[in-house]
């Protein structure tokens, strides 16, 4: 495919409340020394690093998965966005959980970097994935009494179909940066950001996107100057955080195409998830639920408030200074905001 670095940068993610206080520490019973050792545990000769087999309709592979920490009632998988990325966007958690005795386990998704990447278009089904996470799931050693499962973006999507097949195996949910309908952040996309591009700007891209000339390197340049430096990482280029640069890097543009399609700007082409809306099943979901929105983001606060309101237990955390990547972008009002969520579910106080 021509230009792949371009497509690598588009292919970037999919990925109230006000600021939460500053916490003080949620660390529980865990000693430093307990959180940190690995002794005794079957990782330690990987330092923490586990290749777990997932068993699929297409043959049994490998997907790389790495735990930091230890915590018997606080541990959080990890579900990057994409779909194709990896957890290198989350490397920042690194500054964050330690401190707060906070266990959590980096995850890339079977097709992305570090796991295996079989070439096969049937492989990338959202149920698929779903039955992927519960095998990670059982391989770890998590259940209703420490999982906590966060997903961003595409991650936040496959938190929710997890949620609603196996919430009775969580403790808690954070849906981060992700809305509940694809036609709806469609919508958000082409009524409400676009055209608060220049309209020039605007105009030739949408030339391109109803050309399906998605290959066009002008695609790519417009939009990572236009609208991923300000709905994806609000930041200069130049000051993009280098895990987040590697993960793009390390992209799979083959899961991403042909479940999102071209760019962070809607679904495009004949993407699989272009029609994926489970906004009417929300309230099915009772597990205790953190959703994070961002002022501005590719996806639309106000819809993500709603999602809050739907499930049977839910809070809304809101990033004023936040995009799509407001782990960076709004750093503090956006850990703050999950280490409270997770304190408040452990003490049972949520």
């Amino acid at each position: 495919m021509k230009n792949i670095f371009v497509l690598l940068i588009i292919s970037i993610v999919v990925i109230g409340c006000k600021q939460a206080p500053e916490t003080t520490s949620s660390k529980s019973a865990v000693s430093e020394k307990e959180y940190l050792s690995f002794e005794g545990r079957d990782d330690q000769f990987t330092g923490g690093i586990k290749m777990i087999p997932i068993t699929t309709p297409k043959g049994t592979f490998k997907v790389w998965t790495k735990r930091v920490g230890n915590n018997p009632t606080k541990k959080v998988l990890l579900l990057h966005g994409g779909p194709g990325m990896t957890h290198e966007l989350y490397t920042c958690f690194d500054g964050y959980f330690p401190q707060e005795g906070i266990e959590y386990i980096y995850y890339d998704q079977l097709g992305s970097y570090y796991s295996d990447k079989p070439d096969d278009l049937d492989l990338w089904t959202t149920e698929r994935f779903v039955e992927e996470v519960e095998q990670v799931r059982l391989a770890l050693g998590l259940d209703a009494s420490n999982f906590y499962l966060l997903g961003q973006s595409w991650g936040g999507m496959l938190a929710m179909e997890y949620a609603l097949k196996y919430q009775d195996n969580l403790k808690g949910l954070v849906i981060s940066n992700m809305m509940s309908s694809i036609p709806e952040y469609n919508l958000y996309a082409q009524n409400v950001l676009g055209p608060k591009m220049d309209p020039a700007i605007y105009k030739e891209i949408k030339e391109i996107e109803e050309a399906e000339d998605f290959g066009n390197p002008k695609y790519g340049e417009l939009l990572f100057q236009y609208y991923y430096t300000e709905h994806v990482l609000r930041m200069p280029p130049d000051e993009w955080p280098e895990a987040v640069m590697r993960s793009l890097t390390h992209a799979n543009n083959q899961v991403y195409v042909h479940m999102q399609g071209y760019s962070e700007f809607g679904i495009t082409g004949n993407a699989t998830l272009k029609d994926w809306d489970v906004k009417e099943r929300l309230k099915e979901i009772k597990v205790p639920t953190l959703v994070i929105g961002a002022k501005y983001d590719t996806m639309d606060p106000a819809h993500m408030e709603w999602m809050s309101k739907e499930v049977g237990h839910g809070r809304y955390l809101y990033c004023p200074n936040g995009s799509h990547l407001s782990q960076y972008d709004d750093q503090k009002t956006y850990f703050n905001g999950v280490i409270q969520f997770i304190t408040d579910v452990d003490k049972q106080t949520f």
